[in-house]
């Protein structure tokens, strides 16, 4: 097992990444709101989570900050 030393704001920015890929899934998923509209804020969340989710794997394992127990 890894031990990976995050700040806070690091931590934060990995929620984020996380919570707007959840966000953009649940959007296009669910049927509260017009199709159309559904689909462009789906749509842009879910990249934004997926693109973001790019530099927070760079941020946990490419720095090599991670280091075993």
């Amino acid at each position: 097992m890894k031990r990976v030393d995050l700040s806070i704001p690091e931590f934060m920015f990995i929620v984020a990444t996380r919570g707007a890929l959840g966000a953009g899934l649940a959007l296009l998923a669910g049927e509260r709101l017009s199709r159309d509209h559904r689909r462009r804020v789906g749509q842009a969340l879910l990249g934004l989570g997926a693109l973001t989710t790019i530099p927070a794997v760079y941020l946990v394992f490419g720095r090599g900050r991670a280091r075993a127990f």
